[in-house]
């Protein structure tokens, strides 16, 4: 999926990105905003790990991209005071890639292992025995002569993200130790979120101006930030490169994210689904071919969201619109009753 693709307020990420992202992380459990829950429950499971004179439990983090799986397992090294190791589940592709990888590690290591669902099967065996025992075995020879041989790895902690838990095979979730879902922001700790960032960034922002970027960001950090360097963009060019309220309206617009945070895909599913398809029941297909695009590109990039924001549903039929997304759209809906 491209950049024209993914859009302004899509929460996937390129390395490009992923690099900005570094100089805005928090360091430290203490800095990290949001996720009040697991934050507290993972300084536990933390601190008790220290008291002890052990590594943690295997960890694994649910939840959409850019919610902050990533940064949690950099503090988690950071907090031990450990090496951090990271890779993904696309990038094993066989038990011999994985067994490169583990019998490398040293003493007390985090592992940071992102779309672990996306892991060869192969290699989620190995990784199985890999967890429990520190261990892996190797396989010399092909066929009937085949022989295992155990190799003993360094004792580490697995820090696994992923983005469909659903999808991680029984055996391999209850090998984790601790499990937390990652959820929305709220406004407010967006908020706090942009403020942190703009003082890194080194840019003026007034209170209404971030409040704006926060309410417009899908309660996603990444876009959160994402918005920011764009209003500062905008900032810089057509003004004083002072942050406020007018500047940040006047910067989303012209990136079309209206009040709120709908871009240019999501409005034209929407008026799609209300104008031409009456509100539906419409199926993916036909939504996505209507609006030009690939029926992965609605499915994962806009209708998570407008699920979410209530605009539409998901039924056996197919899609339908709320009456809230008559509403927000402006469209008067047909007579009759509302799908």
């Amino acid at each position: 999926m491209d950049d024209h693709e993914r859009g302004i307020v899509s929460p996937g990420a390129d390395l490009e990105e992923r690099d900005l992202e570094g100089a805005l992380r928090p360091r430290l459990l203490a800095d990290f905003v949001g996720q009040d829950r697991v934050r507290e429950q993972l300084s536990l499971v933390l601190n008790g790990a220290r008291n002890r004179g052990r590594a943690p439990d295997h960890i694994l983090m649910s939840g959409g991209p850019g919610l902050g799986k990533t940064t949690l397992a950099m503090i988690v090294a950071a907090e031990l005071g450990a090496p951090l190791r990271i890779t993904s589940g696309p990038a094993i592709e066989r038990s011999g890639d994985l067994a490169a990888v583990l019998s490398t590690l040293q003493e007390g290591e985090v592992l940071f292992l992102d779309e672990i669902h996306r892991m060869a099967r192969p290699a989620e065996e190995m990784l199985y025995v890999a967890m429990e025992d520190f261990r892996v075995d190797v396989m010399v020879g092909k066929g009937p002569g085949a022989t295992a041989i155990p190799l003993d790895i360094a004792p580490f902690t697995l820090v696994g993200a992923t983005t469909r838990a659903g999808l991680l095979p029984a055996p391999l979730r209850d090998r984790f130790g601790f499990t937390a879902h990652m959820d929305f922001y709220a406004a407010a700790d967006l908020e706090l979120i942009v403020r942190r960032s703009a003082r890194l960034l080194g840019v003026e922002l007034e209170d209404d101006a971030a409040a704006e970027v926060a309410r417009r960001s899908r309660g996603t950090p990444r876009i959160a930030n994402r918005l920011l360097r764009r209003v500062r963009d905008y900032a810089e060019v057509r003004g004083d490169g002072r942050l406020d309220l007018r500047v940040a309206r006047a910067a989303l617009a012209l990136y079309e994210v209206d009040e709120r945070g709908l871009d240019r895909l999501d409005r034209a599913v929407l008026d799609a689904l209300l104008r031409r398809f009456r509100g539906g029941p419409v199926g993916l297909s036909t939504l996505a071919v209507s609006v030009g695009e690939e029926p992965e590109t609605v499915e994962v990039v806009a209708e998570p969201f407008l699920v979410r924001a209530g605009l539409i549903a998901r039924t056996p039929r197919g899609r339908v619109a709320t009456p809230e997304a008559w509403e927000h759209m402006g469209v008067e809906p047909p007579p009759g009753p509302t799908p």
